[in-house]
């Protein structure tokens, strides 16, 4: 088995789309494919819906926490995903990245709680299988 492909999803936050993203890919593609997230202007908190989804379903790690792209400039990535416009604006380049991919997601911050199952179940269905296109 080589070694696990490094995915980072970057947001604007990180406090909630970007964390439900890692949380799903290192639930669900787990044996190829280990993910980070962070964002361009980190909040420091996870959202507390998006945790306690997270938790429901049983993706979420004691881990996961929002964090500053600083600390993970330094990580030589396979693949480096923005899953929020904002992000892509300003995203810094990142001089180890092979490849950068865009998908937005809409935030569900401030929502309904509802919306917060619908922005999960966007990103398995739209972005978990371009992850495993492109790196299992």
């Amino acid at each position: 088995m080589s070694e696990k492909k490094q995915v980072l999803i970057l947001c604007t936050g990180n406090s909630c789309r970007s964390i439900m993203a890692e949380a799903l890919i290192n639930a669900k593609l787990s044996d190829c494919v280990e993910a980070q997230s962070s964002g361009v202007k980190a909040s420091g908190a996870v959202n507390p819906h998006a945790k306690a989804l997270l938790q429901s379903k049983g993706y979420w790690r004691e881990g996961y926490h929002s964090k500053v792209i600083e600390t993970v400039l330094d990580t030589a990535f396979d693949l480096v995903v923005t899953v929020c416009d904002h992000a892509k604006e300003t995203c810094p380049m990142f001089p180890k990245a092979i490849k950068t991919i865009h998908i937005a997601f809409e935030d569900p911050s401030g929502k309904d709680v509802s919306e917060y199952e619908v922005t999960l179940n966007l990103i398995e269905k739209e972005l978990l299988p371009i992850i495993k296109k492109e790196l299992c």
